[in-house]
């Protein structure tokens, strides 16, 4: 069979985007399956092409048999039937007869023409997985198509891609011819062909986009630490410099603002803040949150980064944002759990000698909460083996330490000179702030004091003493005492004869 196939090979190269070598072995694949239904089997069928592929043609090959073993004329010929096609023809020989494209039936031509369709199908399916599996996460433009269940249909030139409906900015509104700019982000191969999806929802889609307006990014000079994102409404653009006389922000930014409007036009207006990476926790907690001006970061447990911003009043709802967007989306960017408080907030509440310790410790700035010492180890002088002894039973905090009696002190192993000398030192270096004692406390100390009176005057208190009540403070007061124990008020008393009419 032969047949000047030239012009249909460099047709279906320009339209399907094939390569010669593939077309060339749908055609082999053509013949071999019109072969098999014309002749039931296929393995001896050979396809051959000529030098310049302008002609194909279909042989079986047969082996050359004596008449007395010829059973099988697919696969046999006999002797004298071969020597008609090549006269030096001898027995257990192979030769190759060429089929007349006639003998080809109805069928046998419609199973080529199916099996040609498929073959066309899968290598254009196979040749353009291949090029978009590489273009994963790039940018690529299309143009509205068509829409179905919310999901847009964009036409890419050689291949339709999917916008779903969750990978679409509720901000954007697309029509017909419409010109979208989106990110590959997964290719799929399935039984009904080639699946590209795309996005511009996700955070790389906006890293792309900046890689395209900003140069010292797309060249590494400007490197991107982190993005975070609440399509349509904001996004938070972590970034660093690799060189100290490049402005990472100024760079992203651009001159009077060009770069970064180009970037909120492609986003349909969504909010951008770009922000210095810090290796610092605070300054980095401290950059995330703006646009709102922060005074302060207080890390409160590092093991579970947990850290307290405190801001101006006029500044707490610019950090939190509507609806909390603003700290959500600086949570997700430092990954630290940020609490935001004004300055009144922070006043009220308890930070403990613990926090500030963890503060001092982690990032060396005690100096921030002024001279203070939180732990026995960290006073002047103080002795290193009691410091171990305090520290091994959870006992190094100062406030600890002054909440333990002597007896307990003692079982520790603290002796009451080593006792005597470490309360010199924390009078020494700390300033104790001695609380109000609640009215019970108050009056059992006043009880405790006349007790305390009554034997170091060697007197014996008589067993059933008569009990006062102080005038002015209501504590109990006994008949010795000159003065109230609790408010200082002077007491007397007067005694009134029985006897007397």
């Amino acid at each position: 069979m032969a047949t000047d196939m030239s012009e249909a090979i460099q047709q279906l190269m320009q339209d399907r985007n094939m390569s010669e070598e593939l077309i060339l072995r749908t055609i082999e694949n053509t013949l071999v399956a019109a072969y098999k239904r014309r002749f039931g089997n296929a393995e001896n069928a050979v396809v051959r092409f000529s030098d310049d592929n302008r002609e194909v043609s279909i042989y079986a090959k047969k082996q050359i048999v004596d008449s007395d073993n010829f059973y099988d004329p697919i696969s046999e010929i006999e002797l004298d039937e071969a020597k008609e096609y090549n006269p030096n023809a001898e027995i257990n020989d192979e030769i190759l007869i060429e089929v007349d494209p006639r003998d080809f039936d109805r069928g046998s031509v419609q199973s080529a023409k199916q099996t040609a369709h498929q073959s066309i199908r899968e290598i254009q399916k196979d040749t353009l997985h291949a090029e978009y599996k590489d273009k994963v996460g790039e940018i690529i433009i299309g143009y509205y198509q068509r829409e179905r269940n919310g999901t847009i249909f964009v036409d890419l030139g050689k291949i339709e891609g999917k916008l779903l409906k969750k990978f679409q900015s509720p901000r954007e509104e697309f029509h017909v011819n419409d010109r979208i700019k989106s990110m590959i982000v997964e290719v799929n191969k399935n039984q009904n062909g080639l699946e590209i999806l795309l996005s511009r929802t996700h955070t790389d889609f906006v890293r792309a986009i900046f890689e395209l307006e900003v140069p010292e990014i797309y060249d590494k000079t400007v490197e991107i630490h982190k993005i975070v994102r609440e399509p349509g409404y904001r996004t938070k653009l972590a970034v660093y410099s690799n060189r100290e006389d490049v402005d990472p922000v100024g760079a992203c930014v651009g001159l009077k603002g060009v770069r970064i409007l180009a970037v909120i036009k492609e986003l349909e207006g969504e909010k951008i803040d770009i922000l210095k990476y810090d290796p610092d926790p605070r300054v980095f907690i401290k950059n995330a949150l703006s646009p709102a001006e922060v005074q302060e970061v207080i890390i409160l447990d590092e093991a579970k980064r947990q850290a307290m911003a405190v801001v101006n009043e006029s500044q707490l709802s610019l950090a939190i944002g509507k609806q909390g967007l603003n700290v959500r989306l600086a949570n997700r960017l430092v990954d630290w759990n940020i609490d935001v408080k004004t300055d009144a907030q922070f006043e009220e509440m308890d930070i403990t000698a613990e926090s500030r310790r963890a503060v001092s410790e982690l990032f060396g700035e005690g100096d921030d909460f002024g001279e203070e010492y939180t732990l026995i180890s960290q006073l002047p002088g103080v002795n290193s083996e009691v410091a171990a002894l305090l520290q091994e039973n959870n006992r190094d905090f100062i406030e600890d330490f002054l909440a333990l009696l002597p007896e307990e002190l003692e079982e520790l192993g603290i002796d009451a000179e080593q006792q005597g000398i470490l309360r010199s030192l924390i009078e020494e270096h700390i300033e104790i702030i001695e609380e109000e004692y609640p009215e019970e406390e108050a009056q059992e100390e006043a009880r405790e004091q006349a007790r305390d009176r009554g034997e170091e005057e060697g007197e014996e208190a008589p067993a059933e003493a008569e009990e006062y009540e102080c005038p002015e403070c209501g504590v109990p007061i006994t008949i010795d005492m000159t003065s109230c124990p609790s408010c200082g008020i002077g007491l007397s008393f007067e005694y009134e004869d029985d006897n007397v009419e």
